[in-house]
């Protein structure tokens, strides 16, 4: 895989559960936010099922794990605190998932670009990628209010790809859930599959076109599936 004369080719990753397990914090503010306001803390095997849909989504999902119903307008004022707590915490029990960096590395030498294209908000996900040490790796790091689609849109990922300088014909998505997936599939982009990740079901019952379990095995997928992007 080597650097094209024109535009370089492009990988997008999701973040949660992709790049980062962040789990830990993730869940850490959803149950000190419940216990704010006087409901039950979730155990952190069944609350790490709620997460990869967003911040939002976890949270509604740990009121409704509480047999909560709130408002619009309720909903919206504790996610803001939701935010707020955990951009304070962001990093606090968050690591990349083994061999992230050593790929990322392997990629650039070849002459790669790489985006990331994620449904958590777009301050916290720089915020995080800052702590780190990765932000600077990314032309482009979108997040669910960066655009006015988001995953699992194929606009979001197209708006991602163009944000960053890059060709959709030229260009592979890393992802470890059905979103990534259909978002890859709505957009007609190529897309390679984490097994560790955040997904209901395994991430083989959405068809990805590759799956990997770990990211050494990340630069075989991509060549399998990138053979027209090299240069002859």
């Amino acid at each position: 895989m080597t650097k094209s004369l024109s535009t370089r080719p492009l990988l997008v990753f999701d973040l949660d559960g992709t790049l980062a397990d962040t789990a830990a914090d993730l869940v850490s503010t959803l149950n000190a936010l419940l216990i704010r306001e006087g409901l039950a803390a979730i155990p952190f095997q069944d609350a790490r099922a709620m997460v990869g849909a967003g911040a939002k989504a976890l949270l509604q999902r740990g009121l409704k794990a509480n047999d909560v119903d709130v408002n619009e307008a309720r909903l919206d004022q504790l996610f803001a605190d939701f935010l707020a707590h955990y951009e304070e915490h962001i990093a606090d029990e968050t690591v990349l998932y083994p061999g992230v960096t050593a790929a990322l590395e392997r990629f650039a030498a070849a002459g790669w670009s790489f985006a990331v294209c994620t449904n958590k908000i777009e301050a916290p996900s720089v915020l995080l990628l800052t702590a780190l040490g990765l932000a600077g790796r990314f032309k482009a790091i979108c997040g669910k209010d960066t655009f006015s689609v988001s995953k699992p849109e194929g606009d979001a990922l197209l708006k991602t790809i163009a944000k960053a300088g890059g060709d959709p014909s030229r260009a592979i998505m890393v992802g470890d859930s059905k979103t990534d997936i259909e978002t890859a599939k709505n957009a007609g982009i190529p897309v390679v599959a984490v097994n560790f990740g955040y997904t209901d079901l395994p991430v083989e019952t959405f068809e990805p076109d590759r799956v990997i379990a770990h990211f050494d095995e990340l630069w075989d997928a991509v060549e399998s599936l990138s053979a027209v992007f090299r240069v002859a």
